[in-house]
């Protein structure tokens, strides 16, 4: 008879959530075998017996050897016999290339969700969960094979401004109008007022250049929402225009903290941002010290038991 637990494996880039899992969850750590040939190829294998086991692959997508590392690890799970497999990807990469703008342009989000669709079904199937996307759309890219789940995280936002505000009076900002409607949906379940600013594209260059702000901040402070924060270009440009417009303290906060490179140090060395806090679905995250961030793996592992 199958275990009744699950088996959790793990990829390597997100070997910092697994404890999390394992506390949040009732699951039988499986193990990997990795290392890496001379020639840079990559060597794994499963250490652990997945034949009739429900399988979680615990794996997000910050680069293109994580995409790969999912899909060998999901290829390899469904053909040593898994009755059923759960992909958690807490963070899907290349969710900003979810459609082309200039013609011959790759439509990457689409090109790694087939890639991930043809990773073969288990018997009992193949479900993969996906974290506050970029666009909701993105999770209709799977084949049909695979059963996709967008598990939002406004529970996680809403609970970590409500931290880091203390009651305090505030306003939830959004960095432009495009944010506007997700930022309108949490600050009415905060039960607190929307705001964002008003951006312009200049003809000559193509840049934006902010223009407004769309509500009344005087005098109180700012939690800017924002699904990413990558560089932070167009998240300080908002701070500014929210100070500018009379805002005393600007904070952000995001889905995903992907911080490339020393944009976090920037960030922090502009001091126009007092708090910077978001969710654990980015390897990044681990750059903000202990207490900054809120974790995901509660919430989706209650996404997988559910399903």
């Amino acid at each position: 008879m199958p275990n009744g637990r699950h088996l959790l494996i793990t990829s390597s880039t997100y070997a910092y959530l697994e404890p999390r899992f394992l506390a949040a969850g009732d699951f039988e750590r499986g193990e990997v075998v990795r290392k890496a040939f001379p020639d840079g190829e990559c060597y794994r294998r499963l250490a652990c017996d997945v034949w009739g086991r429900d399988v979680v692959l615990l794996g997000g997508t910050p680069t293109d050897l994580d995409w790969l590392e999912v899909y060998d690890l999901g290829c390899a799970i469904s053909r040593a016999g898994a009755r059923s497999l759960s992909i958690v990807m807490p963070y899907f990469g290349y969710s900003t290339m979810e459609r082309a703008v200039l013609p011959g342009e790759v439509v990457t989000a689409k090109t790694r969700a087939r890639l991930i669709s043809a990773i073969p079904p288990c018997e009992a199937g193949t479900r993969v969960f996906l974290f506050d996307l970029h666009t909701d759309g993105i999770e209709f890219y799977f084949g049909d094979a695979h059963v996709t789940h967008h598990v939002y995280g406004a529970p996680l936002v809403t609970q970590a401004v409500k931290t880091a505000l203390q009651g305090r009076d505030y306003v939830l900002g959004a960095t432009d109008a495009g944010r506007a409607k997700w930022v309108q949906s949490l600050a009415h379940t905060l039960d607190v007022e929307p705001a964002f600013v008003y951006k312009r594209r200049d003809s000559a260059s193509g840049n934006l250049a902010v223009t407004g702000v769309n509500a009344d901040v005087r005098g109180r402070e700012v939690m800017i929402y924002d699904d990413m924060i990558r560089t932070g270009g167009s998240l300080l440009q908002a701070a500014r225009a929210y100070l500018e417009a009379g805002a005393t303290r600007v904070h952000a906060i995001a889905s995903h903290l992907v911080l490339p490179g020393d944009s976090l140090d920037k960030l922090r060395a502009s001091g126009e941002l007092d708090i910077i806090t978001g969710t654990d679905s980015h390897p990044s995250s681990q750059k903000l010290p202990g207490g900054c961030v809120v974790s995901v793996a509660e919430l989706l592992v209650s996404a997988v038991g559910r399903s």
